[in-house]
């Protein structure tokens, strides 16, 4: 029982740093991208 509870959480531990990773590198969004500082777009 004890084996299967671990197994169970280091799967979802797995699940959840892939999303992460996925919702950071590959699903980049495009608010982010369109960032300015101050009056002139430097994009800073």
């Amino acid at each position: 029982m004890n084996n299967l509870i671990q197994n169970i959480l280091v799967i979802s531990t797995l699940v959840v740093a892939v999303v992460f990773l996925l919702k950071k590198f590959v699903f980049k969004s495009k608010k982010s991208s369109k960032k300015s500082c101050g009056n002139g777009d430097c994009g800073c």
